[in-house]
């Protein structure tokens, strides 16, 4: 599958600078930062640095450094905000969309890891 990135979504413009953010963490290849319209107490968006449009594109396109340094991430950001299922945070979720049926909003991959209160089912059903 051919994955077309577009350079201009509001992810690839933090990522040069041209939007603020607040940022939980920056590493080599990974910017964590506090979404702008929360879902929950804590919802932070981690996002590679490459351009990459959904979890399965990274998966299949990014180098090994890229894809431990975002896994990595991930924990890192989860013990920053207190989330540890093992702590008081009593856990998170982490969700990624990917698609029109996935409810994707930008296309470029992006992790949400909501925490600070329960986050109710998986999913809604109709």
């Amino acid at each position: 599958m051919a994955y077309v990135y577009d350079t201009t979504n509001i992810f690839a413009r933090i990522l040069r600078g041209e939007i603020p953010n607040r940022t939980v963490l920056e590493t080599e290849h990974t910017l964590a930062f506090r979404d702008i319209a929360p879902k929950a107490p804590d919802h932070v968006l981690v996002i590679p640095k490459g351009p990459y449009v959904t979890y399965d594109h990274f998966c299949a396109e990014a180098s090994e450094a890229e894809i431990v340094d975002f896994t990595r991430a991930v924990a890192a950001v989860v013990n920053l905000i207190g989330a540890e299922a093992h702590g008081a945070g009593k856990g998170f979720r982490a969700i990624t969309n990917a698609g029109e049926n996935g409810v994707q909003e930008v296309p470029h991959f992006h992790l949400h890891i909501l925490a600070g209160r329960c986050i109710g089912p998986m999913i809604c059903t109709d």
